[in-house]
């Protein structure tokens, strides 16, 4: 028996990031958007838990039980008093270690995925609570379509959403560190005060009308600054980008993938050869928004 699960990659169309936290987290008002790159993970019956990989990026992925995916099989079994005795093989097509969430898409892959091989009849409320233990951005790729994230961002409020928006995501050559860029945000903003993280309201309404060329004014994302720092060159990736005609042009999340909203599918075509020809990334991609949360597709 196995089963297989699509699980969305995300970009964070507003990411406001306060003060670090004593416990060293930063609270967030994070305003996700799943958009349509997906990886799928096929759970499988087996006599041990094992993981593969396969895909873009593949070889950078770990395959022992630090994999947030194993860690997701591991902490349904605990709660439910099951064995992980299960294979997970990953089919990536998000980034790695490009701010788009892959690692957690991957968390809530294995979880829905174990969910339906075991038969654990866990709710959503159960299944969101392990989501959430397992990191921030988990909880979201369970759910997808559009949410604003609190506390660290495992604090899901579902957003509605009134049309269909056009990006071309560009994936750098190299990576970065989540933690490394936090790490990087704490230091540019020594000496200073960090507001509360709010939502834009501009923001939410843009995303609730469809509006592309009003969501494009209200983009922000506190990490860029940090994720600039630790990687210049995304400065000209993003110059490519708005030169060929995008509304507008960040990081996603911690990056080093850039994102850019397009008025149109013609105008994301556009962008994407430019960003091809420009030589300032590895790969581009152009997709769609919103998408679906985890979905069994198979089994």
């Amino acid at each position: 028996m196995s089963v297989t699960v699509r699980v969305p990659a995300k970009v964070n169309v507003q990411l406001a990031v306060g003060a670090a936290r004593p416990d060293g987290f930063h609270d967030l008002a994070n305003v996700f958007l799943a958009v349509g790159l997906h990886d799928d993970v096929t759970a499988t019956a087996a006599d041990e838990l094992t993981l593969t990989c396969e895909g873009p990026g593949a070889d950078q992925v770990p395959l022992d039980r630090t994999n947030l995916a194993a860690r997701a099989a591991i902490a349904l079994g605990e709660r439910y008093g099951i064995e992980p005795r299960v294979h997970l093989h990953i089919d990536k097509d998000i980034p790695v270690a490009g701010g788009m969430a892959g690692g957690s898409a991957d968390a809530a892959g294995a979880l829905v995925a174990c969910d339906a091989l075991w038969g654990t009849g866990a709710t959503r409320d159960e299944l969101l609570e392990i989501c959430a233990e397992l990191g921030s951005d988990v909880p979201f790729s369970l759910v997808g379509g559009a949410a604003l994230g609190t506390g660290r961002g495992e604090k899901l409020q579902l957003l509605d959403v009134g049309g269909k928006f056009w990006w071309v995501f560009a994936a750098a050559d190299g990576g970065l560190s989540t933690p490394a860029v936090y790490g990087e945000f704490d230091r540019l903003a020594e000496g200073r005060a960090v507001p509360e993280p709010e939502a834009s309201p501009a923001l939410l309404d843009a995303l609730r009308s469809g509006d592309a060329t009003a969501l494009a004014a209200t983009l922000t994302n506190d990490l860029q600054p940090a994720a600039l720092s630790l990687f210049p060159a995304l400065k000209d990736t993003l110059h490519a980008g708005t030169a060929a005609g995008a509304l507008a042009a960040l990081v996603s999340g911690s990056g080093p993938t850039t994102a850019y909203l397009c008025a149109d599918e013609t105008s994301a075509h556009t962008v994407a050869a430019a960003l091809t020809a420009s030589g300032t990334c590895r790969s581009v991609r152009v997709t769609t928004s919103p998408a679906p949360g985890a979905t069994v597709v198979r089994g």
